[in-house]
């Protein structure tokens, strides 16, 4: 995964979390867990992007090799 794609990613989840959060909040959810999972995964891509940057892990440039 690019950084590009991650960060992608975490936009999208970070979206999921606010909507999931007012839902909750104003209707209640069928499925409460998925607020814990949703902040559970942005948590995870913020680590991953983290990691990349203190060069713990390294993430794909981006560039296709052929």
């Amino acid at each position: 995964m690019t950084r590009a794609e991650v960060e992608q990613k975490l936009k999208d989840e970070g979206q999921n979390l606010f909507h999931l959060t007012l839902r909750h909040s104003t209707q209640g959810l069928p499925k409460p867990t998925e607020l814990k999972k949703s902040r559970r995964q942005v948590a995870r891509l913020k680590t991953v992007l983290q990691e990349d940057k203190l060069g713990k892990t390294k993430l794909a440039s981006g560039a296709k090799t052929a």
